[in-house]
């Protein structure tokens, strides 16, 4: 038997090559095909212009960051994501501090070097670094910052106190105190017996107040919608003399986590010596004992005492008082100067988003500030009134008063500034401290202003939107979560009685507001594109990224989450921008191939994805814009972590649903393939961080979306103009939607 001669390397190379493409084609025939509709029959849904809409946000930093940050290197790669409007974060707000926008100015109590602070409005100086101070009558246990700080109501301390905002009281407000009281929570942190309390008044005291304990079916007794405030049978007080002994406030003690003290009239009464009025405005409570008390006078007090958050029984409170000392500076509370940030290019000459300290800061240093940055000619039209308020529990009440006498002192310096806020901590506003199950807090906010007959100094919402706090879940199901998240909110605004007149801001979006490595991988790309995308369809007006400045992975949350951190790029350890992360590349194909970079009007067009999960929701989510260049740009968002997609594109009404695109189009995606993390701890990186792929397509070929994918189509679409009607393609013999043998397009003028 003749042995048969072995095949040629070559015949194995073709059969070999034969086979692949065999393989690759029997897995394209496996891949769900779907279809993305675009309908362009009508009026665009919405319109942009990217100078007023894709914007990042700048924040301050912990001490000596700033000049590693502000380097021209990483300048210029900040600016090439093509995010060119800025807005300027308040972090001393976050952190109950106090703002000194300029470290030249003048105190109330200049021979001391204390009290409430104006900076200097002075064009002549040169700001390049801010700073706050803490406010040594500081009520919060918590803070949203650095989270360094302790109440003075539960520290042990008798000599330090709490004060609540005299900016609050009746002869600023003009409303009576009791109509919106100033008010202490106590937060145990479990159940606890309560009977009796003790209050060791400052200056001034409470004349009237009461106390309630807070009564739930949560079996962890927070507070939520689902609860209410009790009455103590004796909660009711009477104190003119202001007097510091153990109050009995039921005949037997009751179990319960939270305790609070509403305060209804002040004496208006200062310290000794003082001679500025504001000493006198409002509640001030040296130490708290809240406890039980026994059938022989007993107390038992249950509160932890102690300067440290650490340790001590956990405080919140309505306000506190903006006085401080020069002693109170905090170095590691750095705010970019104003001179830096405007003179670094970053801001491309463009109107800034401003902030004005609210909720620990004066009237009279917000309007300095105005007329500082009027005098240095910086372009600002948009000023942000405080930050947080529903992280920080601040009553709507309250807050709206503030709002009211901080927009009345900056209208005097220019009455055509446009003030809005306060950039909520999330879509979802509630405070449970100031539980009013009738009405929402945005409601209520916007009916003290209607009120008061200042509804018309408020132009815009701000709200910050990280949408997912646990970072230890699988971030596809989260993506998928996402675009329904985003619409509640938005809608809740509305319903809540923001008008149409109204802009709605999201003054700092990414995946969550705790670090972790979902935010260096691709998910926090797919995240991006789909908040910016839904968010415009929506209507939104301007859309802020945070993460624009070189940052390292850090950890808060737990080992789970891993090291991550909102960022464009990754520093090395002097903050050099080094790695590119996803969030660049997104911002890229958002600013440059989605959009078009040039400020001209931008139509959004209604575009629907057929591809869903098994829950009906868009596993492939798709936002089309038609740009200045005449280009249909279609942005395609696979949050399919293990799937790929084939995507065709339809137009709706009088165009081709085969041939969508005049002629060939541009196709820009970015998915595992171009990115790979290495995690590594506080020293993780990229292992491969390459720019989106490029390559084109036939006008009426599908598109194949790789698993966690973000892609955008881009191309001509037939004018109306060469489009036959559906009569005369039947007189003609063409069947509907066919074009006729040998028909031809005809150039595109």
């Amino acid at each position: 038997m003749n042995a048969r001669p072995l095949p040629s390397f070559g015949t194995i190379l073709v059969a070999l090559t034969a086979l692949l493409a065999s393989s690759a084609n029997s897995v394209e025939k496996k891949l769900t095909t779907g279809t993305i509709t675009i309908d362009l029959s009508g009026q665009p849904i919405s319109e942009f212009r990217p100078d007023d809409t894709l914007g990042a946000a700048l924040d301050g930093q912990e001490e000596g960051k700033l000049n590693q940050i502000y380097t021209p290197e990483n300048i210029g790669k900040m600016r090439s994501a093509g995010l060119r409007k800025i807005t300027y974060r308040l972090r001393t707000e976050l952190g109950i501090e106090a703002w000194h926008w300029s470290e030249h100015g003048t105190w109330s109590d200049p021979e001391h070097q204390q009290g409430y602070w104006i900076s200097s409005d002075s064009p002549e100086q040169h700001i390049r670094i801010s700073h706050g101070y803490r406010l040594p009558r500081r009520g919060n246990t918590i803070d949203q910052a650095d989270n360094d700080g302790y109440s003075r109501l539960t520290d042990g301390d008798t000599a330090s106190f709490w004060k609540s905002n005299p900016y609050l009281d009746k002869y600023y407000t003009g409303d009576e105190d009791d109509a919106h009281p100033q008010w202490v929570v106590i937060d145990f942190g479990k159940l606890q017996d309560i009977n009796a309390v003790t209050i060791r008044w400052g200056e001034p005291y409470a004349k009237r107040y009461e106390i309630q304990y807070w009564v739930s079916d949560d079996p962890d007794f927070q507070v939520t919608e689902d609860g209410e405030w009790h009455h103590f049978p004796f909660g009711s007080i009477a104190n003119p003399d202001g007097a510091s002994v153990p109050v009995r406030l039921d005949g037997r003690p009751v179990q319960t986590r939270y305790v609070r003290i509403l305060l209804h009239e002040s004496s208006g009464t200062a310290p000794a010596g003082s001679t500025d009025l504001r000493d006198s405005l409002g509640f001030a409570i040296a130490e708290l004992y809240v406890g039980t008390i026994d059938d022989n006078g007993t107390f038992k007090d249950a509160i932890a005492h102690a300067p440290s958050n650490a340790t001590q029984t956990v405080v919140y409170t309505s306000s506190t008082d903006p006085w401080h000392r020069a002693i109170d500076l905090d170095p590691n509370t750095e705010q970019p100067g104003f001179d830096l940030v405007f003179g670094s290019g970053l801001t491309h000459n463009l109107p800034v988003l401003m902030p004005v300290g609210l909720l620990y800061d004066t009237p009279e240093n917000a309007a300095a500030e105005i007329r500082f940055l009027k005098a240095r000619g910086y372009p600002v039209r948009q000023i942000e009134m405080g930050e947080e308020p529903d992280g920080q529990f601040v009553s709507p009440e309250h807050e709206a008063a503030l709002y009211l006498e901080f927009a009345t002192a900056i209208h005097q310096v220019d009455a055509t500034l446009a003030l809005g806020g306060p950039s909520f901590q999330s879509g979802i506003v509630y405070t449970g401290f100031d539980v009013d199950p009738d009405k929402s807090w945005v409601t209520r906010f916007l009916g003290y202003l209607r009120d008061h007959g200042h509804l018309d100094d408020y132009s815009f919402l701000s709200f910050e939107w990280y949408p997912f706090d646990d970072l230890c879940q699988q971030p596809a199901g989260q993506l998928v979560q996402q675009p329904e998240r985003l619409a509640q909110a938005l809608q809740q605004f509305r319903q809540s009685g923001v008008r149409n007149s109204i802009s709605i801001i999201i003054s700092e979006y990414g995946f969550s507001a705790f670090a972790g490595r979902t935010m260096v991988e691709v998910p926090s790309a797919l995240l991006d594109a789909d908040i910016v995308g839904q968010f415009l369809t929506l209507g939104g007006k301007t859309a802020y990224l945070f993460g624009y400045e070189p940052s390292r992975p850090i950890n808060e949350r737990s080992p789970c989450a891993d090291y991550g951190q909102l960022m464009l790029f990754e520093g090395d350890q002097k903050l050099q921008a080094r790695w590119p992360m996803p969030s660049y590349f997104a911002a890229r194909l958002i600013t440059q191939d989605w959009a078009q970079p040039v400020n001209r009007r931008h139509l959004l067009y209604a575009a629907k994805s057929d591809l869903n999960d098994g829950n009906g929701r868009q596993i492939v989510t798709a936002y089309a814009v038609k740009r200045p260049d005449h280009n249909l740009a279609i942005m395609l968002v696979n949050k399919d972590a293990e799937h790929a997609y084939s995507a065709r594109v339809r137009l709706l009404e009088g165009r081709f649903p085969e041939q969508p695109f005049r002629s060939r189009v541009d196709v820009f995606q970015y998915s595992p393939e171009q990115y790979a993390w290495k995690s590594a701890g506080e020293d993780g990186r990229p292992i491969r961080s390459n720019p989106p792929r490029h390559f084109t397509l036939g006008g009426n070929k599908s598109v194949e979306l790789p698993p966690f994918s973000l892609t955008v189509v881009r191309g001509l679409v037939p004018k109306e103009s060469q489009v036959p009607s559906p009569a005369s393609r039947r007189l003609a013999g063409g069947k509907p939607g066919n074009r006729r043998p040998g028909a031809r397009p005809r150039p595109h003028a």
